[in-house]
């Protein structure tokens, strides 16, 4: 063959393939092989070795916490900035996408972006693109699974755990245990479990996980979990089975020490041989291999000694571990952490307490579970701190009361001596203790010790920089960044004052707390002496300050830490101190409320004493309440249904019984959102049974204490201004308010609060006289409340009614109309084409009869107290003008409260702007239960069916 023949051939060749290049995208059989060729073992190969390594390289630098149950997954860390190896990933998946649109493997380019959004924790995007492949690729059954897998992990993320379970039941419905997937729907579902907290689901999966997983070194942490979850489950044997299996086997030494760890921790005998935990643990300290770990043994230690009720060295073994721990952030704010609750539980030191937890915040991870409420705990230390001082100063004071008089000299000789040895301890402390809390020695470790996040630059570790920060704060204390900040005494300094307290580094001044502990000895003694309570008025008081000292424990638990556990133990404990107490019916609902998540028997059983025992009070009636079951879990809605209990005593004039469970849930919800009104009901209760100094003086209060509230404090001030004028007249009364004063200090007619029906008529239109001038209310202006003394009453000014041309008969309705609703809504019928209009059986040619409506849709519930709040709000802004507010029925389920009569349309507008914000305080029904709109005295007498009111809603946003 010529070379001439040769080289004609190879043209040709180059010639046929630059042709099927250029018809690449045409649809064919050899298009979509060649692309499927070049999708599969090129671009899509490339792409999941990019995302294996990743997750290789998270697994690597992913630090496990084994104090805490381990992640069922190590392949996420967190990203600073573009990651480049997750865009190339991208990248490769976009190409087949975008070019390669004729292959098979579409649907795997788009798991492959779910699954680089999901390692660059976007988490959001990723749940997108999995729900793409599902949705768009059921011929593919094990890819949808795959996708179902990493929506689910992602979602719970996300915190949505709902989805995640509906997404993992879906997989687990579609398993192929001849699938590789298999071992990954199980270990998802294993993380769900784990997450809510369901660990004997999580031990079967665990089990499942394990058993279809063809990874090694997943098998082996799979297995560690199963351990740990035996253990919660209260399953010894087949823990130390278990993590036996980790020791044995080639795991990392992190995770075999780890396994030995815990099997010493719960191992009791071993050959039948009763075995000393802590000296196995001791004789671990010994080889050199497990140095990194010294801080784990000494808390081991610490929790052993602590079980078995040794809490000093408890308190030395974990303040060996906080010595030890160099690198592991966690296990040093752990041991801190039990520090903490070890001197706040069982010594009663609050001052080291409140050091060691600021000393675990420093150390732990933001994302260690519980953070949050340790965090609460350290901020708001001082209110436990003051109840339970209250409470065991108070205990010793009634303990000495029942001595004898010698044996209680004796005590009270014994307690200053105790007290002085106390304070010459403080004094001569050490003051460079290595294993004191906050100690700067052990804040000067490796910053980076934690998770890395592929940066070593200091100031892109928020973690180093927080710890920096701390160290800083014990050192110098809050200094202003400016020059010399370092000299103690220079011109024009701003240094603040530096809190010494958390400060072990911090030079005592012993001669001046020396005379200081002269004094406080002569006082502690005499403060001893006149404090003990003898007498039965005396014990009674004493007895007081300890149950209203455990109900703000309890509460305190309740809301803010959010810990149903320590509230339940602490409103027990005064049901079992104090059995005949007023309050137990409270007691009793609150409790019925905590248990109802965790014990149904018991929640039932305080629910049955509640109401076999206090079937009169409100906590009663709101359980017995129909609507209340449907509203349990909202805050508002339970409230308001308390609310309207007490509402209804004042109705019913039991002044006593309003006063009383007023201040019953005041103690009980101190931070509700009604409060203000709840004082306020207590107040004019107490006022028809108390002259008029006392109830002048609770107003001031009440307009002190919530200067901000725009319902209630507004009618408060005109009522002492009312008193103000009229002093002597009701100075001179038997009580500040008589019974027929319902509403206090009423200076215009007002309407009953009792339901009163509009005649169901056409009525003919009056035409204004030509000439009258009528009352046109407009909204008034509320200058903000300022704190009062009983000199400054006489300065209020009561609110000004003004009127403007505006509120004529014949004034032009506003452009922006008020919407039937809760929710504002952009009027855009203006730039909207035109449409024709329906027609409706209702008319605007009342121009001088308008109403403000509360379309109420329940007709079991009462809605006076919403009807006095509507009250209260007319009083305070329109006071002089005669507005009424009245009820009608709807049908068989709506109730409407009108307000009116407004002159015109602009005036009902000024007045709705003005209370709409105001509705969540004013109305004492659930907030989907209400809506509101405006109408003619004309329209509102065609509403006589729920048909003919939701016709009328559709015409007012039609029209209006």
């Amino acid at each position: 063959m010529s070379i001439y023949s040769t080289l004609r051939r190879f043209s040709l060749l180059i010639v046929i393939l630059l042709l099927a290049a250029c018809s690449l995208e045409k649809k064919s059989g050899l298009n979509r092989r060649l692309q499927n060729l070049t999708a599969h073992y090129n671009i899509l190969f490339n792409a999941r070795e990019i995302l294996k390594q990743k997750q290789d390289a998270y697994a690597a630098s992913f630090v496990d916490n084994y104090t805490e149950i381990l992640s069922v997954y190590q392949d996420t860390a967190a990203v600073t900035g573009e990651d480049k190896d997750l865009a190339a990933a991208i990248s490769k998946a976009q190409t087949i996408i975008n070019f390669k649109e004729q292959s098979n493997y579409l649907g795997d380019a788009y798991l492959v972006l779910g699954k680089a959004n999901y390692l660059g924790s976007n988490y959001f995007n990723a749940v997108e693109y999995f729900d793409y492949v599902i949705r768009s690729y059921t011929e593919k059954p094990e890819l949808v699974q795959e996708a179902l897998v990493w929506k689910a992990r992602a979602l719970l993320y996300l915190k949505q755990q709902e989805q995640a379970k509906l997404v993992l039941d879906t997989a687990i419905q579609n398993i192929n245990p001849k699938k590789n997937i298999t071992a990954d729907v199980y270990a998802s579902k294993l993380q769900y479990d784990i997450v809510a907290q369901e660990y004997a689901d999580a031990e079967q999966m665990a089990v499942n996980a394990i058993k279809y997983s063809n990874s090694t070194m997943q098998r082996l942490r799979w297995t560690f979990i199963l351990a740990q979850l035996q253990e919660l489950n209260q399953k010894p044997a087949d823990a130390i089975a278990n993590y036996t299996r980790i020791v044995r086997s080639n795991a990392s030494f992190g995770m075999a020490f780890n396994a030995d760890l815990n099997r010493i921790r719960i191992e009791d005998k071993r050959d039948g041989i009763k075995i000393s935990r802590v000296d196995r643990l001791r004789s671990l300290l010994k080889n050199q291999n497990n140095k990194e770990f010294t801080d784990q043994i000494y808390y081991q230690i610490a929790q052993i000694y602590y079980t078995e009720g040794d809490v000093d060295k408890a308190i030395d073994n974990y303040k060996l571990s906080t010595k030890y721990s160099l690198q592991n952030q966690n296990q040093k704010g752990l041991s801190y952490l039990r520090l903490a609750d070890v001197y706040f539980k069982n010594k009663a030191d609050y001052v080291n307490a409140k050091m060691y937890y600021d000393s675990t915040l420093a150390n732990l991870s933001p994302n260690y579970p519980g953070y949050i409420t340790i965090k609460k705990k350290s901020d708001n230390l001082q209110l436990l701190t003051d109840n339970l001082k209250i409470i065991a100063h108070e205990d010793t004071l009634q303990m000495l009361a029942g001595l004898s008089e010698d044996a209680r000299k004796a005590k009270i000789d014994e307690m200053v001596n105790r007290n002085t040895m106390q304070q010459q301890q403080r004094v001569s402390a050490p003051l460079n203790n290595n294993v004191t809390p906050g100690n700067l020695a052990d804040y000067t470790q490796n910053p980076q010790a934690s998770t890395p996040d592929g940066n070593s630059f200091y100031f892109y570790n928020n973690k180093a920089v927080s710890q920096g920060f701390s160290v800083f704060k014990r050192k110098w204390g809050n200094r202003r960044l400016e020059d010399n900040w370092r000299r103690s005494q220079r011109s024009n300094s701003n240094l603040t004052v530096n809190n010494t307290t958390n400060d072990p580094d911090a030079v005592v001044n012993t001669s001046a707390q020396k005379d200081v502990q002269t004094v406080s000895n002569s006082n502690y003694r005499q403060e001893l002496v006149q404090s003990i309570p003898y007498t039965e008025d005396q014990m009674l008081e004493s007895n007081l300050k300890i149950y209203n000292a455990y109900l703000d424990i309890g509460n305190f638990y309740r809301d803010i830490l959010e810990d149903k556990k320590e509230a339940i133990a602490n409103y027990e404990l005064l049901l079992a101190r104090f059995p005949d107490h007023p309050n137990k019916s409270s007691i009793y609902y609150n409790l019925y409320r905590l248990y109802s998540d965790i014990d149904v028997a018991k929640a039932e059983d305080y629910k049955n004493r509640l109401l076999k025992e206090y079937g009169d009070t409100p906590y009663a009636k709101v359980i017995l309440d129909p609507e209340y079951a449907k509203h349990v879990s909202d805050a508002d809605a339970e409230f308001n249904a308390l609310y309207n209990q007490v509402y209804d005593l004042y109705a019913k004039r039991k002044y006593t019984d309003v006063i009383q469970q007023a201040e019953m849930l005041l103690q009980q919800y101190p931070l509700n959102k009604l409060s203000s009104q709840l004082e306020y009901l207590k107040i004019i209760a107490n006022g028809h049974q108390v002259k008029l100094p006392p109830f002048k003086a609770d107003l001031i209060a009440e307009v002190n204490k919530y200067p901000d509230d725009q319902l209630v404090t507004p009618l408060v001030k005109q009522h002492l201004a009312f008193i103000e004028s009229h002093t002597a007249e009701i100075a001179a009364r038997r009580f500040a308010l008589l019974d027929d004063d319902y509403i206090p200090f009423l200076q215009a007619p007002i309407e009953p609060l009792q339901p009163q029906f509009a005649q169901v008529a056409e009525r003919r239109i009056e035409k204004p006289i030509e000439g009258a001038k009528q009352k046109q209310p407009s909204a008034a202006a509320v200058n903000k409340a300022k704190p009062l003394t009983l000199g400054e009453v006489k300065a209020l000014d009561r609110p000004v009614i003004e009127r403007s041309a505006t509120d004529s008969v014949n004034s032009k309705p506003a452009d922006v109309p008020v919407i039937a609703g809760n929710k504002p809504v952009v009027d855009s019928a203006a730039n909207a084409p035109a449409k024709p209009k329906k027609a409706y059986p209702f008319t605007e040619a009342d121009k001088t009869n308008y109403y403000f409506v509360i379309n109420v849709a329940d007709n079991r519930t009462s809605l006076s107290s919403s009807r006095f709040g509507v009250g209260q709000f007319n009083r305070s802004r329109y006071q002089g003008v005669d507005i009424k507010h009245q009820l009608k029925d709807v049908g068989a389920n709506n109730q409407l409260i009108f307000v009116g009569r407004f002159y015109s349309l602009e005036a009902v507008k000024i007045y709705a702007r003005s209370i709409v914000p105001l509705m969540p305080d004013i109305m004492k029904v659930p907030k989907e239960k209400y809506s509101f709109f405006i109408i003619t005295q004309q329209n509102l007498d065609k509403l006589t069916d729920k048909k003919t009111l939701d016709n009328y809603v559709e015409y007012y946003q039609d029209n209006f």
